[in-house]
Protein backbone atom coordinates (compact mmCIF):
# COMPACT_ATOMS: atom_id res chain seq x y z
CA UNK A 1 0.00 0.00 0.00
CA UNK A 2 2.50 2.55 0.71
CA UNK A 3 4.28 2.28 -2.76
CA UNK A 4 0.37 3.16 -4.26
CA UNK A 5 0.53 6.44 -2.21
CA UNK A 6 3.33 8.04 -3.68
CA UNK A 7 2.39 8.42 -7.43
CA UNK A 8 -0.87 10.16 -5.68
CA UNK A 9 1.08 12.39 -3.80
CA UNK A 10 3.10 13.91 -6.37
CA UNK A 11 0.26 13.71 -8.62
CA UNK A 12 -1.52 15.98 -5.77
CA UNK A 13 1.78 18.25 -5.53
CA UNK A 14 1.40 19.11 -9.22
CA UNK A 15 -1.79 20.19 -9.77
CA UNK A 16 -1.08 22.84 -6.55
CA UNK A 17 1.22 24.45 -8.70
CA UNK A 18 1.08 27.70 -9.97
CA UNK A 19 -1.31 27.94 -12.96
CA UNK A 20 0.15 30.09 -16.23
CA UNK A 21 -0.12 33.46 -16.39
CA UNK A 22 -2.04 34.72 -19.39
CA UNK A 23 0.04 37.98 -19.37
CA UNK A 24 3.02 36.43 -19.20
CA UNK A 25 2.51 34.05 -22.20
CA UNK A 26 1.08 37.28 -24.34
CA UNK A 27 4.08 39.26 -23.36
CA UNK A 28 6.55 36.13 -24.13
CA UNK A 29 4.90 35.46 -27.71
CA UNK A 30 4.47 39.24 -28.34
CA UNK A 31 8.59 39.44 -27.55
CA UNK A 32 9.08 36.52 -30.17
CA UNK A 33 6.88 38.06 -32.73
CA UNK A 34 9.10 41.39 -32.30
CA UNK A 35 12.08 39.38 -32.33
CA UNK A 36 11.06 38.07 -35.71
CA UNK A 37 9.95 41.05 -37.26
CA UNK A 38 13.32 42.60 -36.33
CA UNK A 39 15.49 40.03 -38.34
CA UNK A 40 13.32 40.46 -41.42
CA UNK A 41 13.59 44.36 -40.71
CA UNK A 42 17.12 43.62 -40.74
CA UNK A 43 17.38 41.80 -44.01
CA UNK A 44 15.05 44.10 -45.46
CA UNK A 45 17.35 47.28 -44.40
CA UNK A 46 20.67 45.64 -45.74
CA UNK A 47 18.88 44.93 -49.40
CA UNK A 48 17.69 48.44 -49.39
CA UNK A 49 21.26 49.67 -48.63
CA UNK A 50 22.57 47.56 -51.61
CA UNK A 51 19.97 48.73 -53.67
CA UNK A 52 18.44 44.95 -54.57
CA UNK A 53 15.05 46.00 -54.65
CA UNK A 54 13.31 42.86 -55.78
CA UNK A 55 15.15 40.96 -52.34
CA UNK A 56 13.99 44.47 -50.27
CA UNK A 57 10.71 44.17 -51.44
CA UNK A 58 10.30 40.38 -50.56
CA UNK A 59 11.83 41.03 -47.24
CA UNK A 60 9.44 43.88 -46.79
CA UNK A 61 6.26 42.05 -48.02
CA UNK A 62 7.41 39.20 -45.64
CA UNK A 63 7.39 41.43 -42.69
CA UNK A 64 4.62 43.52 -43.19
CA UNK A 65 2.16 40.79 -43.62
CA UNK A 66 3.27 38.43 -41.08
CA UNK A 67 3.70 40.91 -38.40
CA UNK A 68 1.76 44.46 -39.28
CA UNK A 69 1.07 45.53 -36.16
CA UNK A 70 4.95 45.79 -35.47
CA UNK A 71 7.24 48.40 -34.78
CA UNK A 72 9.70 47.17 -37.35
CA UNK A 73 6.84 47.02 -39.62
CA UNK A 74 5.83 50.46 -39.00
CA UNK A 75 9.43 51.88 -39.17
CA UNK A 76 10.00 50.05 -42.92
CA UNK A 77 6.73 51.08 -43.84
CA UNK A 78 7.46 54.33 -46.05
CA UNK A 79 10.89 52.16 -47.84
CA UNK A 80 9.12 49.16 -48.43
CA UNK A 81 6.89 51.19 -50.71
CA UNK A 82 10.13 52.82 -52.23
CA UNK A 83 11.27 49.47 -53.24
CA UNK A 84 8.43 47.96 -54.45
CA UNK A 85 8.19 50.85 -57.02
CA UNK A 86 11.53 50.66 -57.74
CA UNK A 87 11.65 46.21 -58.24
CA UNK A 88 8.07 46.85 -60.31
CA UNK A 89 10.38 49.71 -62.26
CA UNK A 90 13.14 47.09 -62.99
CA UNK A 91 11.21 44.10 -64.21
CA UNK A 92 9.34 46.36 -66.76
CA UNK A 93 13.27 47.48 -67.64
CA UNK A 94 13.84 44.10 -67.87
CA UNK A 95 11.41 42.99 -69.80
CA UNK A 96 11.49 45.89 -72.47
CA UNK A 97 14.96 45.32 -73.00
CA UNK A 98 14.33 41.53 -73.56
CA UNK A 99 12.20 42.76 -76.53
CA UNK A 100 15.49 43.58 -78.54
CA UNK A 101 17.81 41.23 -80.90
CA UNK A 102 21.02 42.18 -81.48
CA UNK A 103 23.22 40.29 -84.00
CA UNK A 104 26.79 40.60 -85.34
CA UNK A 105 28.28 38.94 -88.14
CA UNK A 106 31.30 39.12 -90.09
CA UNK A 107 30.95 40.54 -93.57
CA UNK A 108 33.70 40.86 -96.29
CA UNK A 109 36.27 42.97 -94.57
CA UNK A 110 33.80 44.22 -91.98
CA UNK A 111 31.16 43.29 -89.59
CA UNK A 112 27.25 43.29 -90.02
CA UNK A 113 25.59 44.70 -86.80
CA UNK A 114 21.70 45.01 -86.48
CA UNK A 115 18.85 45.38 -84.05
CA UNK A 116 15.48 44.53 -84.33
CA UNK A 117 12.30 44.18 -82.33
CA UNK A 118 8.61 42.71 -83.38
CA UNK A 119 5.59 44.97 -82.91
CA UNK A 120 3.72 44.13 -79.73
CA UNK A 121 0.46 42.48 -81.57
CA UNK A 122 0.35 40.98 -85.05
CA UNK A 123 -1.57 43.09 -87.88
CA UNK A 124 -4.03 42.16 -91.15
CA UNK A 125 -1.24 41.70 -93.79
CA UNK A 126 -3.90 41.15 -96.63
CA UNK A 127 -2.14 37.70 -96.97
CA UNK A 128 -2.82 36.88 -93.63
CA UNK A 129 -1.56 38.49 -89.85
CA UNK A 130 1.83 38.67 -89.25
CA UNK A 131 4.33 40.98 -86.53
CA UNK A 132 6.07 43.58 -88.07
CA UNK A 133 9.53 43.50 -87.37
CA UNK A 134 11.76 46.96 -87.26
CA UNK A 135 15.65 46.34 -88.14
CA UNK A 136 18.16 48.88 -87.60
CA UNK A 137 21.26 47.65 -89.82
CA UNK A 138 24.66 49.00 -89.95
CA UNK A 139 26.45 46.91 -93.27
CA UNK A 140 30.00 47.52 -93.61
CA UNK A 141 29.18 48.02 -97.76
CA UNK A 142 25.81 49.72 -97.86
CA UNK A 143 26.23 51.47 -94.69
CA UNK A 144 23.08 51.74 -92.16
CA UNK A 145 19.73 51.33 -92.81
CA UNK A 146 16.04 50.92 -91.26
CA UNK A 147 13.33 48.84 -92.37
CA UNK A 148 10.18 46.99 -91.45
CA UNK A 149 9.73 43.03 -92.74
CA UNK A 150 6.93 41.14 -93.36
CA UNK A 151 6.23 37.32 -92.74
CA UNK A 152 3.25 37.41 -95.47
CA UNK A 153 1.57 39.58 -97.27
CA UNK A 154 3.36 42.64 -99.00
CA UNK A 155 3.55 46.42 -98.34
CA UNK A 156 1.74 48.99 -100.50
CA UNK A 157 4.97 51.22 -101.15
CA UNK A 158 6.39 50.29 -104.66
CA UNK A 159 7.64 53.43 -106.13
CA UNK A 160 7.64 55.52 -102.69
CA UNK A 161 5.20 56.52 -100.18
CA UNK A 162 5.55 58.38 -96.82
CA UNK A 163 4.30 57.01 -93.57
CA UNK A 164 2.96 58.79 -90.33
CA UNK A 165 5.42 57.50 -87.52
CA UNK A 166 4.51 58.45 -83.88
CA UNK A 167 6.45 57.83 -80.94
CA UNK A 168 4.94 58.92 -77.32
CA UNK A 169 2.24 61.32 -78.69
CA UNK A 170 4.38 63.02 -81.33
CA UNK A 171 3.68 61.93 -85.03
CA UNK A 172 5.25 62.95 -88.17
CA UNK A 173 5.45 61.84 -91.40
CA UNK A 174 8.39 59.79 -92.87
CA UNK A 175 9.41 58.88 -96.47
CA UNK A 176 10.26 55.17 -97.14
CA UNK A 177 10.30 52.75 -100.51
CA UNK A 178 9.28 48.90 -100.84
CA UNK A 179 12.33 47.43 -103.46
CA UNK A 180 11.59 45.53 -106.29
CA UNK A 181 13.15 42.05 -104.52
CA UNK A 182 11.75 38.94 -103.59
CA UNK A 183 14.33 38.32 -101.18
CA UNK A 184 12.71 39.68 -98.40
CA UNK A 185 9.20 41.54 -98.05
CA UNK A 186 10.90 44.99 -96.53
CA UNK A 187 9.63 48.30 -96.57
CA UNK A 188 12.49 51.09 -95.98
CA UNK A 189 12.40 54.14 -93.91
CA UNK A 190 14.55 56.44 -95.37
CA UNK A 191 15.60 58.66 -92.62
CA UNK A 192 17.49 55.91 -90.55
CA UNK A 193 19.16 58.66 -88.68
CA UNK A 194 15.63 60.48 -87.45
CA UNK A 195 13.84 57.31 -86.42
CA UNK A 196 16.56 56.03 -84.71
CA UNK A 197 16.87 58.81 -82.38
CA UNK A 198 13.05 58.46 -81.79
CA UNK A 199 13.62 55.44 -81.05
CA UNK A 200 16.42 55.81 -78.74
CA UNK A 201 14.19 58.63 -76.59
CA UNK A 202 10.90 56.92 -76.72
CA UNK A 203 8.87 54.29 -74.98
CA UNK A 204 6.30 53.68 -77.82
CA UNK A 205 6.73 53.83 -81.52
CA UNK A 206 3.38 53.52 -83.63
CA UNK A 207 4.13 53.30 -87.58
CA UNK A 208 1.24 53.55 -90.07
CA UNK A 209 1.91 50.64 -92.38
CA UNK A 210 0.42 50.81 -95.95
CA UNK A 211 -0.58 47.57 -96.86
CA UNK A 212 -0.83 46.50 -100.61
CA UNK A 213 -4.59 45.47 -101.18
CA UNK A 214 -5.64 46.54 -97.72
CA UNK A 215 -5.98 49.44 -95.58
CA UNK A 216 -3.59 51.28 -93.20
CA UNK A 217 -2.57 49.01 -90.10
CA UNK A 218 -1.05 50.00 -86.95
CA UNK A 219 2.30 48.47 -85.69
CA UNK A 220 3.22 49.40 -82.37
CA UNK A 221 6.49 48.89 -80.67
CA UNK A 222 7.34 48.94 -76.78
CA UNK A 223 10.90 50.46 -77.88
CA UNK A 224 11.71 52.17 -73.95
CA UNK A 225 14.33 48.67 -73.84
CA UNK A 226 16.98 49.46 -76.23
CA UNK A 227 20.44 49.52 -75.70
CA UNK A 228 22.11 52.20 -78.09
CA UNK A 229 25.85 50.84 -77.25
CA UNK A 230 25.18 47.50 -79.13
CA UNK A 231 24.50 49.97 -82.07
CA UNK A 232 28.07 52.02 -81.84
CA UNK A 233 28.16 55.11 -84.27
CA UNK A 234 24.46 55.70 -84.34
Amino acid sequence: MPRLVLPAVLLALAACGPAPDPAAEAAAKAAERSRAADELARQFDQQFAAGNWPLARAHGDVLIAQYPDTPAARRIAAQHAEARRKADAAQEDKRLAALWTYQSQPLGKGEQLSASIHAREAIDTGGGRSRPQLIFRDHPEWGRSSYLVLENGDFDCYGGCRVEVGVDGTSRRMAASRPKTDEAIAMFIEDERALWRAVRGGGRLVIAVPVKGGSVQEAVFEVGGLDPARMPGW
